[in-house]
């Protein structure tokens, strides 16, 4: 997009919707072929470095985890020529050894979605089988592990397995223990689609997840509810921007995933449709 610039994304969660310290450059909304996203997106200066921060449930938090524009929000990232995104999020534990207020590096991802969220870039005819294997990138987690000594009163882990579900109702005491029998360790609404569509626009992601409770599978406590996480979101906000000051510096790489799309398109020259040749074009120029 002509005029501005970030190679560095980054995505506010539950409790993390502005970024303390940014120096402001421009603050846009922008219309994306997906739509509009969240909220305005802020360009600015972080750390010595630009990037653009959007809140995922927009500002206020209105837009529950199955409304969010996921579509639209990785789309205008792409637009302002977004490489590496570090996405913020709070996550339920569901292993005794992740408490409340640690934070946890994901590796891999369950899906225990519904499918009403629109989760990729690619249909109506055009067909690509994008590689998700690894869904985050180990690059983006090395820098943010080699930084977790910023984070204070809590303890970083690493290498978990995110389990994510619909919302926006918390999970029953019978799931919570399933997700644990499954190999979860931490679970959420959010990470998909997002995790998706950025790989399928070549961007390399990260997510930062924020324990705020031990979901409903601890038989000896309450269920969840909205009133107790409140409490811990203030504290892990608190973190996740001492986490960013330590972390942005050593971002603005490109990404690891650039190239992979060009030769993972199966829909022959002659078949494609022309109307989503031409969204495509606009985030994957000259792909198509």
């Amino acid at each position: 997009m002509k005029g501005l610039h970030a190679k560095i994304g980054v995505i506010g969660g539950s409790g993390l919707y502005d970024l303390d310290g940014l120096e402001k450059i421009d603050e846009k909304v922008i219309e994306t072929p997906y739509g509009l996203p969240s909220d305005a997106i802020l360009i600015g200066r972080y750390a010595d470095k630009e990037l653009a921060f959007l809140p995922r449930h927009g500002r206020g938090h209105f837009l529950p985890p199955h409304q969010v524009p996921s579509r639209a929000n990785m789309a205008a990232l792409k637009m302002l020529g977004v490489e590496q995104i570090i996405a913020f999020s709070a996550v339920g534990s569901l292993r005794e050894e992740l408490p409340p207020r640690d934070f946890i590096l994901p590796s891999q991802i369950i899906d225990r979605t519904k499918g009403i969220r629109p989760f990729t870039f690619f249909e109506d005819g055009i067909v690509v089988h994008t590689t998700f294997g690894d869904p985050f990138s180990e690059h983006l987690a090395d820098i943010i592990w080699s930084e977790r000594r910023a984070i204070s009163d809590a303890t970083m882990h690493r290498n978990k397995t995110l389990v994510c579900m619909e919302g926006p109702i918390f999970s029953t005491r019978a799931e919570s223990l399933m997700y644990r029998q499954l190999g979860g360790d931490i679970i959420n609404m959010s990470v998909l689609p997002e995790a998706k569509l950025a790989a399928e626009l070549e961007m390399d992601y990260q997510m930062v997840c924020m324990s705020t409770d031990y979901d409903s599978w601890k038989i000896e406590e309450e269920a969840v509810t909205a009133e107790f996480i409140i409490g811990n979101l203030n504290a892990n906000a608190a973190n996740a921007r001492n986490l960013l000051k330590a972390v942005i510096p050593h971002l603005g790489d490109e990404s690891s995933r650039k190239g992979t799309i060009r030769n993972a398109v199966i829909t022959a020259p002659e078949k494609r449709n022309p109307e989503t040749v031409k969204k495509l074009n606009q985030l994957l120029p000259g792909y198509f």
